[in-house]
């Protein structure tokens, strides 16, 4: 039998690639290092929409059918920053802003106002912009729009003919633009806003008040009139309302939850109404109310958390109402105000 022998030389460099191979693995699979997916199969349940997606070109999710599969690397794991505003969640912090412009804010960011300044109508409603950190916008009953802390502004009402004024207004979920509502249901969309429909031109038994968007794609919005009527435009769904139904006061606003399966109306006496897709199991549920309360003022507004498991009521005196996870960080309810408070922002 022949006996190969092997240089002490080969057998140590044999032992270190041995030796390399185990530490390699043992990193790939224990360190911080991660394998990259070599598969894109079964989308999954999308909270919000109800159903799985498939490629979007414009936002990048899903799959791509056509791009080439990729081939397994390893790469380190990186954290990185968010470009948008961590701070737009009410149960972090909040703005009171007023019909004069002023702006008071509690463990939130001051980044301007209109307080003091001559404008020709009113403040009616205010957002937060998500992808430049705080950074928000004001809407006047005019159609007027005032961007504060490097919000881009991306066109407006202002000057131009309005069948009615202008109620609400809210801000894409991507940043990139935002939609006013006026009494009458008319939708003025701006940006990357995107007009689903609108009740202009359409009789309503009673006015419309405030409007809430679809999270996380801005693909549906609600419209919502004093009487508890709401209507529903895009991917949004119809819940329930209170259109035709008594009620005590007059419903002032609402938010949709974070899912986009229920939304809650609020009446101007504290009262919460709240309707969901599945009740047994509700998205929108009902954590408390000033409804039968006594109020110095009327509440005129309010905002749901990030989580939906919580929300804050806004009353014109700036009187603050917290119900769930949302948190109290402060309020005008003692104080002097030149003008009433018309909503809350995150």
């Amino acid at each position: 039998m022949t006996i190969v022998r092997r240089n002490p030389l080969q057998a140590l460099v044999g032992a270190f690639l041995a030796v390399g191979l185990i530490v390699s693995a043992v990193v790939a699979t224990h360190g911080n290092f991660k394998n990259a997916a070599t598969t894109c199969t079964g989308y999954g349940f999308q909270a919000g929409y109800g159903y799985g997606y498939g490629y979007d070109p414009q936002f990048g999710y899903g799959c791509n059918p056509t791009a080439p599969l990729p081939t397994t690397t390893t790469s380190t794991t990186q954290t990185t920053t968010s470009l948008g505003n961590p701070d737009k969640r009410v149960e972090d912090g909040y703005c009171l802003v007023a019909s004069d412009g002023g702006m008071f804010c509690y463990q939130d960011n001051f980044n301007g106002s209109e307080g003091g300044k001559p404008l020709n109508s009113p403040i009616v409603a205010a957002d937060a912009s998500p992808n430049v950190p705080n950074a928000y916008y004001m809407f006047a009953a005019d159609g007027g729009v005032f961007a504060f802390g490097g919000a881009p502004f991306y066109g407006s009402m202002g000057g131009k003919h309005l069948n009615k004024p202008i109620v609400s207004g809210r801000v894409t979920p991507d940043g990139g633009g935002y939609w006013l509502v006026a009494s009458d249901g008319g939708i003025f969309a701006f940006g990357t806003a995107r007009f689903l429909g609108s009740m202009g031109g359409q009789r309503l038994n009673q006015p419309i008040v405030s409007m809430a968007v679809l999270q996380p794609f801005g693909s549906g919005y609600y419209l919502v009139a004093s009487d508890g009527g709401i209507f529903a435009f895009g991917a949004a769904n119809f819940y329930g309302s209170m259109g035709g139904k008594q009620l005590n006061k007059p419903i002032v606003g609402m938010d949709v939850a974070p899912d986009g399966l229920g939304y809650w109306f609020v009446g101007s006496d504290g009262g919460i109404f709240a309707f969901n897709a599945v009740p047994n199991a509700p998205s929108a549920p009902f954590f408390g109310s000033m409804g039968g309360k006594l109020l110095n003022k009327p509440v005129v507004n309010f905002r749901a958390t990030s989580t939906g498991r919580g929300y804050v009521l806004v009353a014109t005196d700036g009187g603050i109402f917290s119900f769930g996870d949302a948190n109290f960080f402060g309020s005008t309810g003692s104080l002097v105000l030149n003008a009433p408070i018309v909503d809350i922002k995150p």
